[in-house]
């Protein structure tokens, strides 16, 4: 409940803020910061422009300002985030109740079924990552708090579109980019949203190989005592490991247990 209280405080204070009480410059170099992920590690000055949608004069104004204070290097073309830029993503998650509360609850999963375990919540387009626990690795990039995955073709993401109102989870997808990350991948948006119908029938999201070829993940929502939900959970494997219907016998019991305690206690 304290942590239901406290976004909704949030969300009406953000609500309530005078546009002349808001400084644009600023607000344009956290788009510039925004830009930058394991996908696009190095960019240049026309690459963030229009990645921001702000003219090359401002982007550049931005990045060399992260240059002198030590957020970003550059090597005359390209921009890169130092490790300084970490500060203020391990600040903000350090910050968050809900990753000090599921992150005891991640090590033991992980402990129990040897499988790497992660709670996300949903921004804009995309899942960021605000805990994990992990064990092997089963995907080509390595995921921490912080990283941001599309929700369309993920599992917490499904979870987390399927507990939203239709036409707003429509609006996500429409603004979503819903180019294929594998031959699996489903791309049409009628498709995904009647993949939600079923999320939100059975309770939890099954992704087979729509984000990596041979992953196999199963995701569940993180409810708060007052049956909102505010985060989704998930483990995933090797797909050649085990087969989906033994994968989730095996898997999601374990996976209710924790869900049926965080509710407890969020």
């Amino acid at each position: 409940m304290r942590i239901l209280r406290f976004v909704h405080m949030l969300r009406y204070s953000v609500r309530m803020v005078n546009r002349t009480d808001t400084i644009a410059s600023f607000a344009k170099g956290l788009k510039v910061l925004e830009c930058f992920g394991a996908e696009r590690a190095r960019l240049t000055v026309a690459e963030v422009a229009q990645a921001t949608a702000l003219d090359r004069a401002t982007a550049r104004r931005c990045l060399l300002t992260l240059w002198s204070e030590g957020y970003a290097e550059y090597d005359g073309k390209f921009f890169r985030l130092t490790p300084r830029a970490l500060r203020l993503g391990m600040a903000a998650l350090s910050s968050q109740p809900l990753s000090h509360l599921v992150q005891p609850w991640l090590d033991q999963i992980t402990d129990q079924i040897g499988e790497s375990c992660s709670v996300s919540v949903l921004d804009g387009t995309d899942v960021v990552y605000l805990a994990r626990a992990a064990q092997r690795r089963v995907m080509s990039i390595g995921l921490m708090p912080g990283s941001r995955l599309p929700a369309h073709c993920t599992s917490m993401g499904r979870v987390l579109l399927a507990s939203l109102p239709e036409d707003e989870a429509w609006r996500i997808l429409e603004a979503s980019d819903l180019s294929p990350r594998t031959p699996y991948s489903a791309t049409d948006p009628k498709d995904i949203m009647a993949r939600l119908v079923e999320v939100r029938e059975q309770g939890f999201a099954v992704i087979d190989q729509e984000v990596e070829i041979g992953l196999l993940a199963v995701a569940l929502p993180v409810f708060s005592s007052a049956g909102e939900v505010i985060a989704a959970l998930n483990t995933g494997m090797s797909r050649t490991q085990a087969p989906t219907e033994e994968f989730l016998s095996d898997y999601l019991p374990v996976l209710k247990k924790v869900q049926i305690g965080l509710r407890r206690i969020l």
